[in-house]
C-alpha cells in the first residue's frame, strides 16, 4: 500500500490548489469565526449557505459543498463542536480528522488540507490537537487522500504539527 505523503507548512488554507480543504465545522454549518470564516470570506457565501443547507452536520461526520471561488474543488466540512463559539475537547478533533478523511476517501480526492483542528474557537492545545490529527492520519486506511498538507497560521501549530510527525515516526 502506497504511504500517505504528509507535509507541513505556514500559510493560507484558502490559497492552495488540492482537491479539498478541510473546514472545523459547527454542526449548524454557521461559518462565523477562524478558518471558517476565511474560508467564507475568500470562496464566498455560497459555501456557508450549502453548508447550512446540509445541517445538522454531526461531530464525527463530514458533509462536502462546491469551493465557491477557491483554488480547490471542494470544501469538507467537519464539525468539532455543535454550536459556534463552543470549547471542545481533544476527541472531537479526532472523530472530525476521521470525518474528513473517509470523506476525501469516499470521493476520491488526492490532495486535502486541514488546518489545526479545534485550535481556534475550540480552545484544544496545540500538541493535543496536533497529536489527535496524526493519529488518524496513520490509522487512515484508503488509499485516498494520498497527499495531506497541515496548514498553519503560526509558527507554534508549526512545531506542534512537527512535533506530532516526529513522536509518531518513532519505533
Amino acid at each position: 500500500m502506497q504511504r500517505m505523503v504528509i507535509h507541513v507548512a505556514l500559510g493560507d488554507i484558502t490559497q492552495l490548489t488540492v482537491d479539498a480543504i478541510v473546514n472545523p465545522a459547527n454542526s449548524l454549518g454557521i461559518m462565523e469565526n477562524g478558518a471558517a470564516r476565511t474560508i467564507k470570506v475568500e470562496g464566498g457565501d455560497e459555501i456557508e449557505v450549502e453548508a447550512r443547507s446540509c445541517a445538522p452536520i454531526a461531530v464525527g461526520a463530514a458533509v462536502i459543498t462546491g469551493a465557491g471561488q477557491l483554488w480547490c474543488k471542494a470544501v469538507i466540512h467537519a464539525p468539532t463542536m455543535e454550536e459556534p463559539g463552543m470549547k471542545i475537547g481533544v476527541e472531537n478533533v479526532r472523530r472530525a480528522t476521521r470525518a474528513a478523511l473517509l470523506a476525501a476517501g469516499r470521493n476520491s480526492y488526492e490532495t486535502i488540507a486541514f488546518p489545526g483542528m479545534g485550535t481556534g474557537t475550540g480552545q484544544v492545545p496545540y500538541d493535543e490537537a496536533a497529536r489527535a490529527m496524526v493519529d488518524e492520519l496513520r490509522a487512515h486506511r484508503m488509499p485516498q487522500p494520498s497527499t495531506i498538507w497541515l496548514l498553519a497560521t503560526n509558527h507554534d501549530m508549526i512545531y506542534a504539527f512537527e512535533d506530532a510527525l516526529r513522536l509518531a515516526s518513532m519505533p
